[in-house]
């Protein structure tokens, strides 16, 4: 009988131990197999099925295998060979692989430039390319080769503000990728330009270190209160989506301006410049004051961050006007045997100045 715990995935299909059926992991694969040991149990005459990559192997190697046969005392020894002679074989195969693609590469980099060229992994099948826009920008574009089929396109990773979109062609490879990536770049050179002049000249609490593909920014405009706008990369000098964040007393004058000022919204100006105009303020400059003015931690958890999420949450109370984040204060009203929910929405005292408010928190934000 063959012993299991060697080869957990066949299974007998008979009392008598001649015929097995399953899996045999080769390579930290497993492949289905079925074993028959014919004319009375004498394993010179067994037979293996199995698929077809593997059935390769073994058929070209059955001699050898057969001899292993008339050996063995008992089907785990012979399993044990005919595993390290597939294993072998296959390690021999991706070898072949490897070096195919790293032929393919060197004349590709070539061809582009090894100043492109960020980082390959020891496989050669990951591969990091630098591109620069007319600024020179760094841009990464990470591909992700298949070393068994270097007709197959690679996997692309970029960080555009939307997924790149390109078309493969081997016998042009990489030089055909680079062109078309690089006229994916010149797409958004206006909003990185817009972005850009936003980082330099206003303090934003979120993102912290802002990506090349991240279109939101969330800006300072005073002391617990800010806007986030969502820009559309594609025309990034269109009027974005605004959300304000502060205390009720301190947003209603904005949105007032807003409103008012809308018209006045300049599609030649800057999108900074635009903001300031209808917003009828100056934002706070790195020129001209220090973001810890600026960036109010939590009321309950004491931090800025809480995983990806920052204070947006404020008390409406003006001489209060503390910042909370989401998901701690609704814990905290939860806890609280004085807050209530009615359907989607939590009712509570706002944990620093105790003001009631009967509409503290929409409960659906946190879905």
């Amino acid at each position: 009988m063959l012993n299991f715990e060697e080869f957990p995935l066949l299974i007998p299909q008979d009392d008598t131990g001649k015929v097995y059926e399953g899996y045999l992991t080769m390579k930290n694969e497993d492949y289905k197999i079925k074993i028959k040991i014919q004319d009375g149990g004498d394993l010179r005459h067994t037979v293996v099925e199995t698929e077809w990559k593997i059935q390769v192997i073994i058929n070209q190697y059955w001699p050898i295998l057969k001899k292993r046969l008339a050996q063995c005392n008992n089907l785990g020894s012979f399993l044990k060979d005919l595993v390290n002679i597939v294993e072998n074989e296959l390690k021999q195969e991706d070898l072949y692989s490897n070096c195919s693609l790293i032929h393919y590469l060197v004349q590709q980099l070539q061809t582009i430039g090894w100043n492109r060229l960020k980082s390959i992994d020891t496989s050669f099948e990951k591969v990091i390319l630098v591109i620069n826009d007319y600024k020179d920008r760094q841009h990464l574009l990470k591909l992700h080769f298949n070393s068994q089929n270097l007709s197959a396109e690679p996997k692309c990773q970029s960080d555009l503000p939307n997924k790149f979109l390109y078309h493969w062609n081997k016998q042009n490879g990489l030089k055909s990728l680079v062109h078309q990536f690089e006229e994916s770049l010149k797409q958004y050179e206006e909003f990185w330009d817009e972005m850009e002049e936003i980082d330099s000249n206003t303090w934003i609490l979120d993102p912290e270190q802002p990506r090349f593909n991240c279109a939101y920014r969330r800006i300072v405009i005073g002391p617990n209160v800010s806007i986030q706008i969502n820009v559309d990369a594609k025309q990034p000098r269109n009027f974005p989506e605004c959300i304000f964040l502060g205390a009720d007393q301190l947003i209603n004058p904005l949105k007032e301006k807003l409103n008012e000022n809308l018209l006045l919204w300049d599609l030649n100006k800057s999108l900074l410049s635009n903001l300031e105009t209808v917003l009828d303020v100056t934002f706070p400059s790195p020129t001209n004051s220090k973001k810890e003015d600026f960036s109010v931690e939590c009321g309950i958890c004491y931090a800025y961050k809480l995983e990806l999420s920052t204070p947006d949450i404020v008390c409406d109370d003006k001489r209060c006007s503390q910042a909370f984040h989401q998901h701690c204060l609704y814990e905290w009203l939860r806890s609280l045997p004085s807050s209530r929910q009615s359907f989607n929405t939590i009712y509570g005292e706002c944990p620093f100045c105790n003001k009631v408010r009967s509409n503290f928190m929409n409960s659906r934000q946190l879905v």
